[in-house]
């Protein structure tokens, strides 16, 4: 669960996130919003590389603001980037154990990265390296790499932007196993509608840098404020 309150980022003299206040229960959540909504800024928020100047945001009950970036991912949160962050002279494997010296004890990152590498389907080109990759491949090691070492929150930024039909229906498959398998909640930023609809059970939607609309996808994209902030539809 993620709980934002009265959360005030400023950029000078643009507010990017105003005195926003919110509670994020679904499993997979979506985030959503026209360009300059603020979304970015908001997971910056989360991820430790932006401070706000006023409110609270809490990964259950506990707080995220006080932690730097790498107490936030020991404390089992995670992102992945629109540009897919992917060591080009690493192995697939190596990739994966790359996260696991922060997040996993002693004697356990084989095993680690061996449950993440079973989970996205990349067992078999486990040691081949990342400059070999084609954009599908790349994505699943990102994922992977998400769901390394207890995982709490997943932040994905438009995770299957590019992809083909046959490859995002197998991504977002994947994606929706995570709450289960890992018991960890997944926040979904993307501007495809389809996609948010198809995985998102609650979705969020910023207009510049104010909550706009928050609840059942179903209901939030019907919303006719929605509709015209978003899908230019009057």
């Amino acid at each position: 669960m993620i709980k934002i309150d009265n959360l005030i980022v400023q950029f000078g003299g643009m507010r990017p996130i105003n005195e926003l206040s919110a509670v994020l229960t679904a499993p997979v959540a979506g985030l959503i919003g026209p360009n300059g909504a603020g979304k970015t800024t908001l997971l910056n928020v989360l991820s430790g590389f932006v401070k706000p100047i006023q409110g609270s945001v809490a990964l259950g009950e506990r707080p995220l603001l006080p932690m730097t970036p790498l107490q936030r991912v020991r404390a089992g949160l995670r992102r992945s980037f629109q540009t897919e962050q992917v060591v080009e002279d690493l192995t697939v494997a190596g990739n994966i154990a790359a996260i696991t010296d922060h997040v996993v004890g002693a004697g356990h990152h084989a095993r680690a990265v061996n449950q993440a590498l079973a989970f996205a389907g990349l067992t078999d080109v486990a040691e081949r390296l990342g400059q070999s990759l084609n954009l599908f491949q790349r994505r699943l090691v990102e994922l992977a790499k998400c769901v390394v070492g207890e995982p709490k929150l997943i932040l994905l930024d438009e995770p299957a932007a590019g992809l083909t039909e046959e490859e995002g229906k197998a991504f977002r498959e994947l994606v929706l196993r995570i709450p289960a398998e890992f018991r960890a909640q997944v926040l979904i930023i993307d501007h495809d509608v389809d996609l948010i609809r198809s995985m998102c059970s609650e979705t969020m939607v910023l207009d510049y840098g104010k909550l706009l609309a928050l609840g059942p996808t179903q209901s939030v994209l019907a919303d006719p404020n929605v509709r015209r902030a978003y899908l230019g539809e009057f």
